[in-house]
Order: C-alpha cells, then sequence, then structure tokens
C-alpha cells in the first residue's frame, strides 16, 4: 500500500490573520473528519517555523502565525515563494505532501541603506557631469517593488533613472548648471523612490552635496579707502585698524597674508607695525602730532591659494592733536629795580607766549594774580606788556614776585608760569612816625645832673639815608632860660637826658617839643610834643609854725585851774612845702603828763581838756606833740609843751582870753595884715623891674651866674617874699583864721624883742632856679 500521495497545492497573501482558514485539508484529502482525532492527524513545516495546523475537530487547515513572504522567502531571486507541509495520519499510517504559495502583497515601503547622501563636488565641474547615488531597496517584489526616483526641485542638479539588468530601477544625479561655492557652497537635496503597488509606498532620502572650493576669488576689503584718526601720544602696541579683507573661497585659498604694498613709506611703516596673519595696525613708536599729522599706506591682502590672488585698498590715519604741550612764556624783557614812585603806564615787562598744539590746544591766555598793582596789555600776537596800573609803595610792599602763567585752552588745560621778581627802590616820601603825638614823662625830683629820664624813638619805613634819624630839641625859651639848658637829647637813638636837678617846690612841669629829621633829600621831619612832669618826693618835714618857739626850747603856757572840760589849751600847726599827697600832716602825743586829762585831734593838732583840773593834778604837764606827714618815709617834727595852771587869770598872757570879735577886731592883727600884704606888692614890683632890665641887656646865659634860692635873713619887722607866713606871727595869725571861724577874737603873746629866725620863702610857681644843694625848709633860731 502506497503511504505517500500527491501532492496537494494551496495559494494564500501573506499576513493573513491568525486563525484564518487556508482550506478543508481532510475534505480535499478525502479524509474522514470524525477518525481524525483517533488516527492522529498532524501537520509538520518542512525546514520552517510552523506557520499553520489543522483542526482535527473539522479537518480545516488554519493560520497558526502570520506569514511574512520577505522572512519566509528573503532573496528575490524566484518569484514564487512555497511552504512545505507533511500532513500525516495513523492507523494505518499515510502522509500527504502539501505545497502553499505565499502570494506577496505591497506591505513594505522602499527604504535607503543611507538616511543622507554626502557628494563632495568642485565648483569647477562641468556641466552634464553624473554622480551616482545610492539606490533605494524594496523588499517585495514584482510590481510591488520600486518602480520609479523623483527629486526635490534644484536649479543646478537633474535625476536620471536607469534599469539595471534585473529589472532594478536606480537613479544618476545630473550637473545641469555650474556650481559657485561662493554663491552656495552646500546643495540640499531630496531623493524619492516610489514602488508599484497599490497603493503605491515611498521611501526618501537627504542629498547633501557640498561644492569643493576652488582659488577662484581674490581677497578684497570691505572699503577702497580707509580713514582713521589716533590720538598722539597713543600708547605702544595700541589698536589703530583691524583691516579684515575676506576671501570667499575656503581652506587654504581664503587664507590671508597681509603685508605693505612698496608705496608705504619706510617711515609709516616704522610707526605701525601690521600684523601678517589678522591685519592689525598698532602703533610701533610713540606718535607726535607735532611731527607728522597725516600717515599714508597701501596694504595688500593675498590669499594661500595654488594661484595666489590679492587685493589691496589705501589707508590714511590722520593724528588728532592732544593737548600734550605745555605753553611757553618768554620774558623778552623785565626792568628791575625801579624806583616806588615809577609813573602809571610804565611798562616793566614784555612777554611773548607760544604754545606747538594746534586748535583750542595751542591757543594761550596769559594772566598775573589779581591782587598786584600791574596789569597786562597785549601788544601784538602772543606778545604782551606789563605795566604800572596802582602806584607803588615800598613800605608796603618792598618786592613783587610776579608769576606770569599762561594757559592753554584744551582738555584738560595745560599751564606753566614764570616767577620774575621786582624789587622797588626806596624814595624818601615818607616822614618819620612817632609811635605817640603826645609824650608824659614823669621825672623824680632832686634827680643827678646827666640822669637819662627817658627815650623817644622814631620810625622812617623808608631805607638807607632816606630813613637815618636825627632828633633835636625845638628851642623854647621859659622865663629867660632854654629847653637846651635844661634837657639834652642824643641825635642819633633819642635818648632824653636832664642837665640839672629838679626841686617839686621851685619847677614842677616843663612843655616842649622834639623833632625827629631824616638824611634824605630833601630831608623830611615830624615833631611830638614833651611833657615834663616833675613828681614830688617826701624831701621836707613839717615845719610847726605854731606854737612858735626857738629852736630846741619849749613852749611854756599857763592855763586857769578852773578850765572847762573841752576848752582849747593851745594848737599845734604845722606846714609842710611837698606836694599835697606828702603834705598831709596828722598829730599825735608822744609824751603826756597824765593821759586822761588831754586830747588831741589828729587832724587840726587842737589840744583840748577831757575834764576839768583836781586837786591831785599836778600844777605842771607836759606835753610832746608830733607832726607827721604821708610821704613814704614819713617825716615827722615835734613841739613839747609845757602847761602850767594858776589860780586867776594872768594878764600877761592874755591871749588866751576871749571877748568878741566885734569890740576888737581890728587892732593889732589887722595891722599886722597890712604889714604883709604891703611887703608882697613891693616884692612883686622889684621882681617885675629887675626882670624888665635883664631883657634889654640880654645876658649871656652861658655866664649868668645860677639863680640862688629866694631865702632872706630878716628881723621881725623884715618884709616877707611870696606871701609867706613867717617868724611868730604865723602862729598867731593860724590861730586868728581857726578861732575866728568861731566870732571869737584872740589878742597875741608879746615875743621878746631882738630874736632874729630864718625864713624861707614858698613859690607859688615853677621858676628857673638852680636846687643843686637845696635843703628842706625849716624855721629855726640860729645859736
Amino acid at each position: 500500500m502506497n503511504t505517500v500521495s500527491t501532492v496537494t497545492h494551496y495559494s494564500v497573501p501573506e499576513e493573513m490573520e491568525e486563525g484564518s482558514v487556508v482550506a478543508n485539508l481532510a475534505a480535499d484529502l478525502g479524509l474522514d473528519v470524525k477518525t481524525l482525532k483517533g488516527r492522529k492527524m498532524r501537520v509538520d513545516v518542512v525546514g520552517n517555523k510552523k506557520y499553520l495546523d489543522i483542526n482535527k475537530d473539522t479537518g480545516e487547515l488554519f493560520i497558526l502565525e502570520p506569514i511574512d513572504r520577505e522572512v519566509l522567502c528573503p532573496l528575490k531571486t524566484t518569484t514564487y515563494c512555497f511552504l512545505k507541509l507533511d500532513a500525516t495520519i495513523e492507523n494505518p499510517i499515510r502522509m500527504f505532501n502539501i505545497e502553499v504559495e505565499i502570494m506577496d502583497i505591497n506591505d513594505n515601503a522602499p527604504h535607503f541603506r543611507r538616511g543622507t547622501m554626502h557628494l563632495d563636488i568642485s565648483e569647477s565641474s562641468t556641466v552634464g557631469e553624473r554622480f551616482s547615488l545610492n539606490n533605494a531597496a524594496d523588499p517585495d517584489v514584482g510590481t510591488n517593488s520600486v518602480k520609479d526616483y523623483h527629486l526635490s526641485s534644484s536649479d543646478n542638479f537633474a535625476l536620471e533613472i536607469q534599469t539595471g539588468r534585473d529589472g532594478s530601477k536606480f537613479a544618476d544625479l545630473i550637473l545641469k548648471k555650474a556650481l559657485d561655492r561662493e554663491q552656495q557652497a552646500v546643495h540640499s537635496l531630496i531623493l524619492t523612490a516610489v514602488d508599484g503597488g497599490l497603493p503605491t509606498r515611498t521611501g526618501t532620502a537627504s542629498i547633501v552635496v557640498r561644492v569643493l572650493d576652488v582659488n577662484d576669488n581674490a581677497p578684497s576689503f570691505n572699503k577702497d579707502k580707509y580713514i582713521v584718526d589716533v590720538m598722539e601720544n597713543s600708547p605702544i602696541g595700541s589698536l589703530v585698524i583691524n583691516l579684515n579683507a575676506s576671501d570667499l573661497d575656503e581652506g587654504s585659498n581664503s587664507d590671508i597674508v597681509y603685508s605693505y604694498s612698496l608705496y608705504t613709506s619706510e617711515r609709516t611703516q616704522q610707526v605701525f607695525n601690521l600684523n601678517p596673519e589678522n591685519g592689525e595696525i598698532r602703533v610701533r613708536e610713540m606718535i607726535n602730532y607735532e611731527e607728522f599729522k597725516l600717515y599714508d599706506m597701501e596694504v595688500i591682502a593675498s590669499d594661500k591659494g595654488p594661484n595666489s590672488l590679492s587685493g589691496q585698498c589705501k589707508l590714511s590715519i590722520q593724528v588728532t592733536d592732544m593737548n600734550d604741550n605745555h605753553p611757553e612764556i618768554s620774558i623778552k624783557s623785565f626792568q628791575s629795580p625801579v624806583n616806588e614812585n615809577i609813573e602809571l603806564d610804565t611798562v616793566i615787562a614784555v612777554v611773548s607766549v607760544s604754545d606747538k598744539d594746534s586748535g583750542d590746544n595751542g591757543v594761550v591766555d596769559l594772566h598775573i594774580p589779581d591782587n598786584m598793582p600791574f596789569k597786562l596789555r597785549e601788544s601784538s600776537d602772543n606778545y604782551y606788556e606789563l605795566v604800572v596800573s596802582q602806584p607803588l609803595d615800598r613800605e608796603k610792599v618792598p618786592e613783587y614776585d610776579i608769576t606770569f602763567t599762561v594757559t592753554d585752552r584744551g582738555s584738560p588745560p595745560l599751564t606753566d608760569n614764570e616767577t620774575m621778581t621786582l624789587e622797588l627802590l626806596d624814595v624818601n616820601d615818607n616822614v618819620p612816625q612817632f609811635p605817640q603825638s603826645f609824650y608824659t614823662i614823669r621825672v623824680m625830683e632832686n634827680n643827678a645832673p646827666g640822669a637819662l629820664i627817658s627815650s623817644l624813638t622814631a620810625f622812617d619805613p623808608d631805607l638807607h639815608e632816606n630813613q637815618y634819624l636825627v632828633y633835636f630839641i625845638v628851642e623854647k625859651e621859659i622865663a629867660n632860660t632854654s629847653m637846651s639848658m635844661l634837657f639834652s637829647i642824643n641825635p642819633e637813638n633819642g635818648n632824653i637826658y636832664a642837665l640839672k636837678t629838679f626841686d617839686y617846690e621851685i619847677e614842677n612841669e616843663f612843655l616842649f617839643h622834639i623833632e625827629a629829621r631824616d638824611s634824605g633829600s630833601p630831608p623830611l621831619s615830624s615833631n611830638v610834643t614833651v611833657h615834663i612832669i616833675i613828681v614830688d618826693q617826701n624831701d621836707n618835714a613839717p615845719v610847726i609854725v605854731s606854737p612858735w618857739r626857738a629852736h630846741g626850747s619849749v613852749v611854756e603856757e599857763k592855763i586857769p585851774r578852773s578850765t572847762d572840760k573841752g576848752s582849747l589849751v593851745s594848737k599845734v600847726i604845722a606846714l609842710d612845702t611837698d606836694s599835697v599827697h606828702n603834705s598831709r600832716i596828722t598829730y599825735q602825743f608822744l609824751q603826756v603828763t597824765d593821759a586822761t586829762l588831754f586830747s588831741l585831734d589828729q587832724y587840726n593838732g587842737e589840744i583840748r581838756t577831757m575834764r576839768m583840773f583836781s586837786y591831785r593834778d599836778p600844777r605842771h604837764q607836759r606835753l610832746v606833740v608830733a607832726a607827721k606827714d604821708n610821704g613814704d618815709p614819713a617825716l615827722s617834727a615835734t613841739v613839747t609843751i609845757k602847761l602850767s595852771t594858776v589860780e586867776t587869770a594872768v594878764k600877761a598872757y592874755s591871749d588866751m582870753t576871749e571877748v568878741p570879735l566885734e569890740y576888737d577886731i581890728f587892732s593889732d592883727l589887722n595891722l599886722y595884715l597890712v604889714i604883709g600884704l604891703g611887703s608882697v606888692s613891693f616884692l612883686l614890683l622889684i621882681t617885675i623891674l629887675v626882670t624888665i632890665v635883664l631883657k634889654c641887656q640880654k645876658p649871656n646865659p652861658s655866664k649868668a651866674a645860677p639863680p640862688c634860692r629866694n631865702s632872706v635873713i630878716s628881723e621881725r619887722n623884715s618884709t616877707i617874699a611870696d606871701s609867706t607866713l613867717v617868724s611868730n606871727d604865723a602862729y598867731w595869725y593860724s590861730l586868728f583864721l581857726a578861732e575866728t571861724r568861731k566870732g571869737k577874737m584872740v589878742v597875741r603873746q608879746p615875743v621878746p624883742k631882738g630874736s632874729r629866725y630864718i625864713v624861707s620863702s614858698l613859690p607859688r610857681g615853677t621858676g628857673l632856679t638852680d636846687t643843686s644843694g637845696s635843703a628842706a625848709s625849716t624855721l629855726q633860731y640860729p645859736k
């Protein structure tokens, strides 16, 4: 029995779904469906996966797994693709050969092995040149495979389709227009492959055409001529300009080298450096506007291609002036020294100014300090005259440091200055000046002759001989005596000396002028008033004039024992010829027998009883009274009074008897007053006559005998000079003045006849007398 039957053929399209029925194999093989399970029917795929299987219940051959024809039959050498199966049953065993043809469907789109194709084409390629492209692949067969190609729009390229021996299609790229890399260096194209299936499927690829450069472009600059401004004194190495030439080529064809042409001067090449690699022009040396204001150069740019091409440009570098030059001052003429009384508008100096810069940087202004008596006057271009604008005074400003300052108008401005010293010559235009217009000089009396009493110094701000001063006393006579006989002055230093000894009690002030004269030509002078005041010294002791007594004797007084309390016993009167301060006299007891019995008024010298006498009091009382002046040291005089008490009044001493003033006021006292006034009048008349005679004779002061002190020796009835109160009459007159104020009269006590005394006159005013050897005036009896 034959176990293998003939081959059974089936055809199915690829990619049928799982479970799809291909055919009823049991029916086609003539098998009973019911026996399939019992006979264990199975299907085996020969050499492949088990894509098909049989349903034992229905006998149907179904798709167990989708079939991909391109996987099952990857080679496209044959048009047909079969899947061979073996169907086997048992009891009895039988085998059936089954062929299932897998039919192609258009389930694959064309695709390129590389999504991007790169082509390098020289820009020098000729039109019509062909460039092969990669074919698209399509796993499908027949009409489902690649049928055509399409190219995106392009001005330079076209597509030509070729058919191979196996019927496959391939495309060539054709250059239909010359390429220019400088216009378009890269061309991007899209190649599309189309199959013949329904519906059609396509696949695309990018074509990148890179145009290869050819050295067909020369380097070029943006401009044919450049104009650049550069500041003078720019730092070395600073960038002037970057000449960036361009070359449309690429690679070595676009690499540019810069250089100076032969038309560029050597000086320009020394000042500016050209970098051959990048075209930078930098400062090589210091640029000075004052040397060159403009630099012209020509720069060549050459590429590095096989056949080198080059371009060129011109460059003008304009130097901008910088305010780097200080203005300059030149003193053309300067007159020094000059007299201080120089006239106004006199030219002192001529000055010129200059500046090497240009524009505002070269415009200069000249000025001097504002606080000077000068002004600048422009005489011509950049020339100025310095003239005197205010009066000069050497004594205020002996010299001027005149600073000429010149400033340009640059930004920032630069300045320069020149200082000249103008000295002023002195002119005798200042009179000597004393610090004060009036001097009061105090001189202590009893000074030594020739003693320095003061020094006056005048000041003259002039110089040299105009400053040398001579001092002298302006002559003035006082009482026929010249001031130069009383005082002298050192003509060189103004020291004033007293030529004699002064006595305050005779002369107490002098008034005269001192002149200071310079040695200029003509000389100038000024004077000052000097007031000499003689200062009193306590050189005169008090003189007790009441009660009067002979020198060294004791004054004896008698008073009634029945005298009442407060009765005036005696009055001590002392005179002092010193000044008011030194002549102020106070009285005090030095000795007293009974201090409880008598009192002494310290100011008026009155001695009064403090109580009535008692029978126990002694009959004789001794009182010692001191009269002391107010000088320092104080001088004093004393008087001793011996009082004797009596029981009854004694007519011989009726001077203490008090009678009414109106009964006997014009008795002996009035007689003494008349005699005194007559004596004074007679002495005044004699003095006037003598003065007139002396004036007429004009005696030589140097030969005249020095005047002496007006002292006389006289009897009691002698004439008394200068209204001086003398002798014992002074006591009675003083007592009269004291008591008559109380409305009483005192009758004087007789004095023994023949008594002599010394009296010194007390002058009223200043006179010119020689006080040398003078002594204090005292009233005393000669021995």
